[in-house]
């Protein structure tokens, strides 16, 4: 059932991991496509290859989070695509999914690496969707990507859970003030994830995929296709009615 049909969006992050997968689902199910990525431009092509043998429409564009100055012009070019693909030149949809990890525990945390955190998670997020607003089409959607990591502690992940908080905190008043314009916001939060965002660690300690699973009531570590499908859900027109909500995909991670 293509219930995102004539719909296009913005996923930010959408070359790999996550990302990649909420692009593939959202055009499985009829929604063309603009992603960004950071630097791998051949990963990004990639992407638009299975985009465009899903039948769908993809467009990158490139974009480091961590620079608010830069925000302008990629609005421009945002614009331009938009106006070249639909007829009044607006999204349907915006997910701001790209991030990095962050290890940093207590005692241990460096002032660059949080600015950094900050930077990517909180601020970068919040002038985005600022300067995104009058290309997002009233009636649309806003999906901000946190983490379980909000609700339970694995310790040093501090200022990268603290950063997702305040994203939950902000993604409420979101909702509040752009319900004028019939624009919901609403957040999705990952448990523990098999992705190349945490590979490398998953891989050299196998026995923490093994405990994680341990403490998921579905008895596994999550995979990128576990999030996809439910960000494309709250893209559709059926998810007109919630939000403000945190919705957590965890499998049921530390119950």
């Amino acid at each position: 059932m293509k219930n995102l049909k004539g719909k296009i969006g913005l996923v930010t992050g959408g070359s790999r991991g996550l990302g990649r997968d909420m692009v593939l689902r959202l055009a499985e199910n009829g929604s063309d496509v603009m992603f960004t990525y950071h630097s791998n431009e051949t990963a990004a092509q990639e992407v638009i290859a299975k985009v465009e043998a899903l039948g769908q429409k993809a467009v990158a564009l490139q974009l480091d989070q961590r620079k608010v100055s830069s925000f302008e012009a990629f609005a421009g070019r945002l614009e331009e695509t938009l106006s070249a693909h639909t007829e009044n030149g607006k999204m349907d949809f915006l997910v701001t999914n790209a991030g990095t990890g962050g290890y940093n525990p207590v005692g241990q945390v460096a002032e660059e690496q949080f600015d950094d955190l900050m930077q990517i998670h909180f601020k970068g997020v919040v002038f985005l969707i600022e300067r995104l607003l009058p290309l997002l089409d009233d009636g649309g959607r806003i999906i901000n990507i946190s983490t379980g990591l909000t609700r339970f502690v694995f310790p040093g992940y501090g200022p990268y859970a603290a950063m997702k908080g305040a994203m939950e905190v902000y993604t409420k008043y979101l909702a509040k003030e752009l319900g004028a314009r019939k624009i919901t916001a609403n957040l999705v939060a990952p448990g523990a994830i098999y992705t190349d965002f945490n590979k490398g660690a998953f891989d050299a300690n196998p026995q923490v995929v093994e405990m994680i699973g341990s403490l998921t009531a579905l008895g596994r570590v999550g995979q990128a296709e576990d999030i996809g499908g439910v960000v494309a859900f709250l893209a559709s027109d059926d998810a007109g009615w919630i939000n403000a909500q945190r919705i957590e995909v965890s499998g049921g991670q530390n119950l």
